[in-house]
């Protein structure tokens, strides 16, 4: 028996496992991961970016937990020698008509909380030389990290605090015994007091096996990206993004210094076929088929047709995929990029074509349900952890609940 099971080993899942057995040393805990390995999903395949928060609107739960979490990362990577870097990033506009966004868009940032500053031209490419625009806003509390690693720092922490980790072990099946909850899965069955999903690309499918209602289905993006090959790597020294589109959902192509010295071009973000397809020709019927017949993916399609043709395109002309990079680095030519590891992207989506753009957390029976944790989830997975944890009673009322 124990007291808490959480559902997905990817950073969410890891960070709850971890808070849990910081607030409650004596209880049982454990985590569940279908793969073989943790983080190996939206995790393992995200840009290594902490993030400053200057994107989300101030209130949101995304604005205070990525404010609190870029700083409570950075902490936890140097409490535990993870190699990281707080390189700090330029948003540019690239035309006259972008400068009133980015006007607006340091403004929010101020509003957040964040070490920002207007710069020009000029000062822009004393920190990106190779970069064209005619106005930036450098943040300077952005930086780079492998997710991955500090997931394994994660695991390890929940091991030393007794908790119990468990690969390869797919949750097929939740039925209640009483107050608790039995989990079926394929190496066996587990019986909690306590559930918590933090399945990612499947948190709607795990909400419904515990007879919660999720309100949304999540529909998979993938991102896809090119990298600089090393001897180009000179054009990026830091992080460059442009001025986001506030009509459209994603941030558009960027660049991204990863933390292994590599440079990652992109993404830009195409409907999957599979929830977890990671290539073009990856399909999934069951996948396809959920979101085919969702109302509210054509709702969506609809509203952003223009903008989902343009990402079509630039997933299948590298021509048009440069193109795009070229409006920031405009030396950037074909050759000098190779194609790299795509990723995919839980987003959760509404019945009537909405995207769910903030943190979406369930509460069900003895359970909580992570339904919708897009980026910054990995940059505040700390501070996410933490907030889920405060939403559990406590687990004198859990005992109480024992047959």
């Amino acid at each position: 028996m124990y007291d808490f099971a959480i559902i997905g080993g990817g950073i969410v899942g890891l960070s709850t496992a971890m808070a849990l057995g910081e607030r409650h040393p004596d209880a049982r805990i454990l985590v569940l991961e279908k793969e073989s390995q943790w983080a190996f999903h939206q995790t393992g395949n995200n840009s290594g970016v902490i993030h400053s928060g200057i994107y989300y609107k101030p209130g949101s739960f995304k604005a205070k937990f990525c404010r609190d979490g870029s700083r409570s990362m950075v902490e936890f990577c140097q409490k535990h020698d993870i190699d990281h870097d707080i390189c700090g990033k330029v948003i540019v506009a690239t035309n006259e008509q972008e400068l009133p966004r980015l006007e607006n868009l340091y403004t929010r940032g101020l509003e957040n909380g964040i070490p920002v500053k207007i710069i020009s031209p000029e000062e822009v490419k004393e920190i990106e030389p190779h970069v064209s625009c005619v106005g930036g806003i450098r943040v300077f509390n952005t930086g780079i990290v492998n997710y991955k690693q500090v997931c394994l720092k994660y695991a390890e922490l929940i091991r030393n605090q007794g908790g119990d980790l468990r690969l390869n072990t797919q949750v097929l099946q939740i039925r209640r015994s009483g107050q608790n909850h039995v989990l079926k899965t394929n190496n066996g069955s587990f019986e909690t007091r306590f559930v918590i999903n933090c399945a990612g690309l499947h948190s709607d499918r795990i909400a419904k096996l515990g007879k919660a209602n999720p309100g949304a289905k999540i529909v998979p993006f993938r991102g896809e990206y090119y990298e600089l090959t090393p001897e180009n790597r000179y054009l990026v020294k830091t992080l460059i993004y442009p001025v986001p589109n506030p009509d459209f959902p994603f941030l558009g192509v960027h660049f991204t210094r990863m933390i292994d010295n590599s440079v990652h071009a992109g993404p830009n973000a195409v409907l999957s076929l599979k929830r977890e397809g990671y290539k073009k020709t990856d399909f999934d019927l069951r996948d396809f088929a959920e979101v085919i017949t969702y109302p509210g993916f054509w709702k969506l399609a609809a509203k952003h047709a223009d903008e989902g043709i343009q990402e079509i395109i630039r997933s299948f002309s590298k021509a048009a995929f440069v193109k795009s990079l070229q409006t920031l680095i405009p030396e950037v030519k074909a050759e000098d990029v190779i194609p790299t590891h795509a990723g995919v992207r839980a987003q959760a989506l509404m019945n009537n074509g909405s995207l769910v753009d903030d943190f979406l957390i369930i509460e069900g029976e003895n359970s909580i349900h992570v339904c919708n944790a897009p980026s910054p989830a990995a940059t505040s997975s700390l501070e996410i952890g933490k907030a889920i944890v405060g939403k559990i009673p406590e687990l004198a009322h859990l005992h109480s609940l024992a047959i």
